[in-house]
């Protein structure tokens, strides 16, 4: 039988390898905070996917070194910790704790010449996000063969995400995995500002202070628990949630004070062109948030990742 393209991972099939290995990316995207240079959105701290797992981007800066990469490796099952003078080392994901694993990471960190403080080593909007990581031993259960499903998924849904991004010519972020969320997304920006009160927390502030449009998918958590297609438009213009999406499965779902909306992933994977569905249903929502924020859609548009309208003609390809 030929491999599915979306393969099946129900939450709770994997729930405490995924709350543990949620910890662990804290852990290393709290150290691509303190170490990377700051880009626009927090696109510095962010993962990136590769076909072996995810990774930082290069951390550490010109006057201080050295330069180095932090990369899940959902094959060999390790953290791998390269930096810019040849040298690496390896933390095993199996048969640790959270804490055993902050302590592990840091002290390759430290073999390599990376000293690294985190301001704040506890877990970001988790339940036990009082509790330092040096001290989490319930969190300890990493079963590889779900951890490698889990990155599978994640590989495929990435290449859907930038299917996506290639039709679109603005402002627009890589397909990245936030690790304070455990979602996989990519946004589109317009040029416009978003105005918000002082009262405003640093976090949302930078990463809301354009007009934005975005597309993702997550694992599931206690308030939706099922693997699950998402997309929003922030500020929300009003209307938003009275406009149609498709397939017949997407609805809208309020989230704070707006709407996201949301198309289960079993559904798409139901589907007779899971690609397809997941494409329209992100399609749709940009359409409906694009139009109402007045958004210049077809000026942004961009064939097949190509903006040249000349090499946009059937008659030319790719110059050799």
């Amino acid at each position: 039988m030929a491999e599915e393209i979306l393969p099946a991972i129900p939450l709770e099939s994997w729930r405490p390898t995924k709350e543990t290995l949620h910890r662990y990316a804290q852990i290393i995207g709290k150290v691509a905070l303190a170490k990377g240079i700051r880009r626009n959105h927090w696109w510095h701290l962010t993962y990136r996917l590769t076909a072996r797992g995810w990774t930082t981007v290069a951390l550490g800066t010109v006057t201080e070194g050295p330069v180095f990469t932090c990369s899940f490796d959902f094959f060999d099952h390790v953290l791998r910790i390269c930096n810019d003078r040849g040298t690496e080392e390896e933390v095993p994901l199996a048969g640790q704790s959270v804490a055993s694993f902050y302590r592990e990471a840091t002290n390759a960190l430290r073999n390599l010449g990376v000293e690294v403080v985190l301001a704040h080593p506890t877990p970001f909007d988790l339940p036990d996000h009082g509790r330092p990581f040096d001290e989490d031993e319930e969190h300890r259960t990493y079963d590889p063969a779900a951890a490698q499903r889990a990155f599978h998924v994640h590989s495929q849904v990435g290449r859907i995400l930038e299917e996506f991004s290639a039709t679109y010519s603005g402002k627009i972020s890589p397909v990245q995995l936030f690790w304070h969320t455990f979602d996989l997304s990519v946004q589109r920006f317009s040029d416009r500002k978003v105005p918000m009160p002082d009262s405003v927390d640093p976090v949302t502030r930078e990463a809301y202070s354009r007009e934005v449009i975005s597309a993702g998918f997550w694992f599931g958590d206690a308030k939706t628990p099922a693997p699950t297609f998402y997309s929003y438009t922030a500020p929300e213009p009003a209307g938003l949630s009275d406009r149609p999406l498709r397939p017949a499965e997407a609805r809208w779902v309020v989230s704070g004070s707006g709407h996201n909306a949301y198309l289960p992933y079993d559904d798409v994977r139901a589907s007779a062109d899971p690609v397809g569905t997941a494409l329209d249903f992100f399609q749709s929502q940009y359409e409906a948030g694009s139009s109402l924020a007045g958004w210049d859609a077809v000026g942004l548009a961009c064939n097949n990742g190509i903006t040249d309208p000349v090499l946009t003609s059937p008659r030319l390809g790719w110059p050799e």
